[in-house]
């Protein structure tokens, strides 16, 4: 199973590329989508919808995972990414590739085995995991691989919930 996985952001959106076949996870590729900080709101979110229905294309993955919006203190920035996250489902269910959603703390239950994992734990985790030289960079790269890792942990339970 390939799965596709996303940190949103209108700034910088993660992701990563994981396969997975018999319980070993396999890096495939990783890298974030960066918009010019001063480009209009809908020019950055055509940016993002345009590169991510490329790499769709380049990667042909069997599902989708991405973080689900958590509530900050700042507004403006929760709005920036709920819109981003907008154009990411978007973009998804135009290719029809099934999406799976994970709130931060599920993710790093998954890779690191504890929900209150802090960022260094987690970047480690996923470069220990998937075999990795060093540290994915960005860190919106190194995030989206450990949400992709969370899903394919995850997806067989889910096979066999949705069969029963």
């Amino acid at each position: 199973m390939r799965t596709l996985g996303i940190d949103p952001g209108t700034a910088t959106l993660g992701w990563g590329v994981v396969d997975e076949r018999g319980g070993v996870l396999r890096p495939v590729e990783y890298g974030a989508l960066t918009t010019p900080a001063k480009s209009e709101p809908a020019r950055r979110l055509l940016l993002l919808h345009d590169g991510l229905a490329e790499l769709i294309r380049r990667y042909q993955p069997d599902a989708a995972a991405v973080e689900e919006l958590f509530f900050s203190r700042n507004v403006t920035t929760a709005l920036a990414v709920g819109q981003a996250r907008g154009v990411v489902l978007l973009t998804l269910a135009q290719a029809g590739i099934p999406v799976y959603e994970y709130k931060p703390r599920e993710v790093k239950q998954a890779v690191a085995g504890y929900g209150g994992a802090d960022k260094r734990q987690m970047q480690e985790m996923v470069r220990m995991t998937l075999g990795l030289a060093a540290i994915p960079r960005p860190d919106d790269a190194a995030d989206a691989l450990a949400i992709a890792m969370c899903h394919a942990y995850a997806a067989p339970m889910l096979r066999r919930i949705a069969e029963g």
